[in-house]
C-alpha cells in the first residue's frame, strides 16, 4: 500500500506525460490537486486548475495554502519559483531532472549540451534552495521514458517511423543497452515517496525493470503493432543526412545526429536506492499503449 500523504499539492505540468497519469492516481487517493500551467485541460481531474507561465517569473501564486509541489514540468523553469511556493506553505518537493545529465555530456550537439547545462544548473540550484528554505526535497532523474496519455518522444517516435516507413535505421549492431520506464510507474515513485523521510533531500536515478539492447527494444516495438521487424544498417552520414531533414517536421525538431551514435552506447542507471527507500518498482518493456497509434 502507498504511503498516504495529508494536503494539497501543487502540481506542475499536470498535462505533461507523467502529470497526466500523477493526477488522476492522487484524485484516487483523495488528495486535493492543485495544478499550476497554461493549459486547462487539467482542470476536468483536478480539484482546480490555475493558469501561470513559469518561464516569467514576475508572476505571482495563487493565494492558497498547500504542503508540497510536485514539479512534473521542466526542471530548469523551477529556479526562481521556491520561495514562492515557501511563502504559500510549501513544505516538501518533487521535481523531475533527467539521466541525460550524464548521458548526453560528451555530446557534439549544442543543443543537447544546452539542455546538460540547464539540468546540473537547476538541480544544484533545487538542492540549495530547498536546503536554505527548510524544504524536503527529492529529484527524480529518469532514464528513456515512454508512455503516458498524452505520448512521447522516445517510444512513440520509433513506433511513428515504423508505421511510415515499414522499417528501421540501424547505425551499427545498436547493441547499447536501455531501460525505458513507464511514465506510470513515475508517476508512482511521486506518489511513494511523498510522505517517505527516507527520500529526502535526495536525488535518485529512476531506471526500468528491464535492461534490453536497444536493437531488442525496437525489435520488441515493432512485434507490438503487429509489423515483422526489418533492419537496415545506414551509413552515419547518411543517418546525419537523414536527421536533419527529418527535423524539419515541427514535431521533430529534437532530433540530433549523436542520438543514432548513441545506439551503441550503455546506457544503464541503478535504482536500488529508490527501491530501498520508497518502495520503487518498475515493471518490464511493454509498449502496449502503441496500439493507440495504428
Amino acid at each position: 500500500m502507498l504511503p498516504v500523504w495529508k494536503g494539497e499539492i501543487f502540481v506542475t505540468g499536470a498535462t505533461s506525460i507523467i502529470g497526466s497519469l500523477l493526477v488522476p492516481m492522487l484524485h484516487e487517493q483523495g488528495v486535493p490537486v492543485r495544478a499550476l500551467g497554461r493549459n486547462p485541460g487539467a482542470s476536468e481531474v483536478c480539484d482546480s486548475w490555475h493558469f501561470i507561465d513559469l518561464a516569467d517569473r514576475t508572476l505571482d501564486l495563487p493565494e492558497i495554502e498547500v504542503r508540497a509541489l510536485i514539479h512534473t514540468a521542466s526542471l530548469w523553469l523551477l529556479p526562481g519559483w521556491l520561495e514562492k511556493f515557501h511563502a504559500r506553505g510549501v513544505r516538501r518537493v518533487i521535481a523531475f531532472s533527467s539521466t541525460s545529465r550524464f548521458t548526453k555530456q560528451a555530446s557534439s550537439s549544442s543543443i543537447e549540451q544546452d539542455v546538460v547545462s540547464k539540468l546540473i544548473a537547476a538541480e544544484d540550484h533545487v538542492a540549495a534552495e530547498c536546503e536554505r528554505l527548510g524544504m524536503a526535497w527529492t529529484i527524480f532523474r529518469p532514464t528513456l521514458i515512454y508512455g503516458g496519455a498524452n505520448g512521447d518522444r522516445n517510444v512513440a517516435d520509433i513506433a511513428r517511423l515504423i508505421l511510415e516507413i515499414g522499417f528501421f535505421p540501424l547505425l551499427g549492431k545498436a547493441s547499447g543497452r536501455r531501460q525505458p520506464v513507464n511514465a506510470r510507474d513515475l508517476a508512482t515513485a511521486c506518489v511513494q515517496c511523498l510522505a517517505a523521510p527516507a527520500s529526502y533531500n535526495k536525488a535518485y536515478n529512476l531506471s526500468g525493470g528491464e535492461t534490453l539492447a536497444y536493437v531488442d527494444m525496437v525489435r520488441r516495438i515493432f512485434e507490438t503493432l503487429g509489423r515483422r521487424p526489418v533492419f537496415i544498417q545506414v551509413p552515419i552520414v547518411i543517418y546525419r543526412i537523414a536527421v536533419c531533414l527529418a527535423r524539419l517536421h515541427p514535431k521533430l525538431t529534437h532530433l540530433t545526429p549523436d542520438m543514432a551514435l548513441r545506439m551503441q552506447a550503455d546506457l544503464v542507471f541503478d535504482h536500488s536506492a529508490a527501491t530501498r527507500d520508497f518502495g520503487y518498482c518498475p515493471g518490464k518493456f511493454d509498449p502496449a499503449y502503441l496500439n493507440t497509434l495504428r
